[in-house]
Formats: structure tokens, C-alpha cells, sequence
């Protein structure tokens, strides 16, 4: 059997599944079902202190807010490798092709939020606890699938990743005029790491170690304006900053039962929001872009092979993400929404080797909510995403023995690796304002 996949054998690496390359595209169930606006139109507590610190001047109560979405993934990964001649060593013009489905399961995705407000004070202040980002892929061992082949017989047997980020957030916003805001927040962040086989540590005899989880900390900051014309035009404008954080120190065994340790840095990158919004009569209408800056930031500005076959990075582009949403509040107690989020694809052909499993980048993301007024202090939230990728990220796989012949980062010839997904979620969430 080895000759279907004597090609693969130095190369695998990490993916990230989220919906926005690897950034969550909304939090809690109000800003997840506006499609992620909320720069120019805070609908709720938790759109706000994420998006657009400034925009939380609008809530002039103390007011916290809890959701709890569950998240599917139904990726597929899929592969094509020559079949070699084991006598030559020359490829023999025929090709072994598999397909591998993800047998994850369900993700949980929590948010917290808390803001105190006084419409007799130009200050407002803010606090958050967000899962912002995250992944979570395993694609079994599959003798039917050449990635997925065990390394002995030259693929990479199971490939799992388990990564997530989890950001606290402390905002103050201040009033300059009846229509302007200014808002600041640090963030300190935790996040932590998992995978099989870990590609950023150097290979044995044996092919690639698995490393236990890891975790690290790190640090940022977010800056916003948020402007009210006071007669349904709003806008705003935000820019949260590269998140920076410490070495993962990750503890490997290969399969031979060497261990190894190895450090691999990963931040969030700097995000870029600027958003509108339109209240008129029973509705509110929300718009936003943003820019994502991977190419400038660590464990996404690099790509390709270390000297030692390791992985360098995962070589991600700049992302542009479209963001909309509408609400309906002509039903007494009962709002209505839907939304619509598009995302460009940071993965090229020549790097989707590289980001095996990046299954989940998710170009069009549809959803639609609802709340229910219970009091005049207490409301229940819920929404349901749906996404699709639109088709797969796909490109050749790569070997760093081939790069000599093939550059520059040893692409082998009549091979592919491809993968699509669709998603789904089902969120949560529940607000309470204290006092009058």
C-alpha cells in the first residue's frame, strides 16, 4: 500500500476553523443574527463592547447580558496523490483519490457581558468575557484517503486541532458631544492549543509528533468612535489592535515515543471596523467592513518549510468582511432579525497545503433571530447561523524535498488536497437592566 503515498511523507500542517479566517464573526445571539454589524448600529451590550467601545455611550443602564450558542461543522477533506511505480520510483499515470468527513461534533461558544450607564453622566463603563475566537477539526485516520493514511504507510493518520482564545475586556466610554463618543479597552487574552500531528516541530524517522495542550497569554487594546445624529443616521468607527501574545511551549511524542518540546507564537491579528446604521420608524438597518491585517502578524505573515522540515507559518492573506443586518420591531414584545456576513478567502492555491484543516473559512453566512421582551427588564435572545464555504480552498501538496524542482515550496506534481464545509449554530442569550 505505501506506494499510493510514498510522496506525502514529510509534510502536514494546522488549520483553523472558525467562520472569519479564524475570528468568530459576531458575538451573542443579537449581534451574531445582525450578520456581526455592530460599529455604527449597537443593537445590544455585547455587539458594542466588541465592535465599537464607544458605542456602549448609548446604554444609559446597568445591564448584563449571558449567551450560549452550540456550533456544527460538517468539513470534508479530500486528496489525490500519483501512484508510484515501486521498482522506478516514476509515477505510473494513475492516481489514488480519497475523501475524510470530520467527526467533531458540537463546539460551545459563551459570552458575558456587564454595562453601567447614567444618562445623567458622559461615562459609561464595560466589562467582557468572550470566547472570540477558536477551532476545533478531526478528520479520523482513513487507509481509503492518502492524507489521512497512517505515517507509516506515508500519510499523516488522524489529524485533530483544538484551539481557543478567550479575551477579557474592560471599556470606558466618554460622551465629548450629544452626538460623539470616544471608547478605550485593554484586552487580556488566553488561549490554548492542541494538535495531531503538530507540524510547527521538526519530524523523526517516524513522521510527525502529536503535542499535549498548550496555552498562552497575551495583550491588546481597542480604540472606537461612535457618532449620533440623532435622527436615525449613526456611524463608527474602530480599530482593535494586533493581540500579542507569548510562546506556545508545546510538548511532543513522536510515534517512535521520542519527546520533544518546541515554541510556536500565534497572535490574533489587528482588526479595522467601520460601520453605519439607520433607525426609521419600526426599523434598524446596520452595515460594517472591516479589514483583518494576517499579513502582518505572527504565525500568519510567514509561510513554507524551516531547514529542518517544520512549518514556518501559515502564509495568510488580508481579509475583507462584509457585515449586514436588519431588525424588524413592528411586533409588540417580539423583534425580528436577519443578517448576512461575507468573507474573502486568506488562503492561496499555493499555501492550502499548509492550512490543513483551515476548513471553515466561511464566505457567505446567513442568519436569522428573534427576542422576546418577557418584562421591561428582562429579554431572551435566540438565532440560527448557517454557512457555507462556496465551494473548496484547494492546491497541491507540498514536499520540502521536491522544492529544488518545483519552488518554492515543493509542490508535487498530479497531487491536490482540497476541502469545503458548511456550518451551523444555534444561540442563546438573555439581558437584564438593573434600576430605572
Amino acid at each position: 500500500m505505501r506506494i499510493f503515498f510514498c510522496m506525502l511523507t514529510t509534510a502536514v500542517t494546522l488549520g483553523l476553523s472558525a467562520q472569519v479566517g479564524h475570528i468568530m464573526q459576531g458575538v451573542g445571539a443579537v449581534n451574531m443574527s445582525m450578520g456581526g454589524a455592530a460599529t455604527g448600529q449597537p443593537l445590544d451590550i455585547s455587539g458594542a463592547l466588541h465592535w465599537n467601545p464607544a458605542a456602549i455611550s448609548t446604554f444609559d443602564q446597568t445591564i448584563v447580558k449571558l449567551d450560549v450558542g452550540l456550533f456544527f461543522s460538517s468539513p470534508e477533506l479530500r486528496s489525490t496523490v500519483p501512484i508510484v511505480d515501486p521498482n522506478t520510483g516514476m509515477p505510473t499515470g494513475e492516481f489514488f483519490s480519497g475523501v475524510t468527513e470530520d467527526d467533531r461534533g458540537l463546539s460551545p461558544m459563551p459570552a458575558l457581558a456587564m454595562v453601567w450607564g447614567n444618562s445623567e453622566s458622559k461615562h459609561t463603563f464595560g466589562v467582557s468575557a468572550f470566547g472570540i475566537s477558536g477551532f476545533g477539526v478531526t478528520f479520523p485516520e482513513n487507509m481509503m484517503n492518502p492524507i489521512n493514511a497512517p505515517q507509516e504507510f506515508g500519510g499523516f493518520g488522524r489529524i485533530e486541532s483544538d484551539y481557543l482564545l478567550f479575551q477579557v475586556g474592560f471599556t470606558w466610554s466618554y460622551q465629548i458631544s450629544d452626538q460623539l463618543s470616544i471608547g478605550l479597552q485593554p484586552n487580556f487574552d488566553y488561549a490554548a492549543l492542541e494538535l495531531m500531528p503538530n507540524p510547527t516541530a521538526n519530524p523523526n524517522e517516524s513522521g510527525y509528533p502529536s503535542a499535549k495542550k498548550a496555552s498562552a497569554i497575551g495583550y491588546g487594546g481597542q480604540i472606537g468612535l461612535f457618532y449620533d445624529s440623532g435622527v436615525g443616521f449613526k456611524a463608527g468607527l474602530s480599530y482593535k489592535s494586533n493581540q500579542k501574545f507569548e510562546e506556545f511551549e508545546l510538548e511532543n511524542t513522536h510515534l517512535n515515543g521520542d519527546k520533544v518540546t518546541n515554541n510556536f507564537r500565534m497572535d490574533y491579528p489587528a482588526i479595522y471596523s467601520f460601520g453605519i446604521g439607520y433607525t426609521t420608524g419600526d426599523f434598524d438597518i446596520a452595515f460594517d467592513f472591516r479589514f483583518v491585517d494576517y499579513e502582518n502578524t505572527e504565525g500568519f505573515e510567514q509561510s513554507g518549510w524551516t531547514p529542518t522540515a517544520s512549518v514556518k507559518g501559515f502564509g495568510w492573506k488580508n481579509m475583507s468582511v462584509l457585515s449586514t443586518g436588519l431588525q424588524y420591531r413592528g411586533i409588540n414584545k417580539l423583534p425580528l432579525r436577519i443578517g448576512y456576513t461575507y468573507s474573502s478567502n486568506p488562503i492561496d492555491s499555493d499555501v492550502a497545503f499548509f492550512n490543513i484543516p483551515a476548513t471553515a473559512i466561511i464566505e457567505n453566512a446567513f442568519q436569522f433571530g428573534l427576542s422576546y421582551q418577557v418584562s421591561e427588564r428582562f429579554n431572551l435572545d435566540g438565532v440560527f447561523h448557517y454557512g457555507t464555504s462556496n465551494g473548496s480552498t484547494s492546491g497541491p501538496l507540498n514536499n520540502p524535498m521536491f522544492i529544488e524542482y518545483y519552488p518554492p515550496y515543493g509542490a508535487i506534481p498530479g497531487s491536490e488536497v482540497s476541502y469545503d464545509m458548511t456550518t451551523s449554530m444555534i444561540m442563546l442569550g438573555a439581558s437584564y437592566t438593573f434600576g430605572k
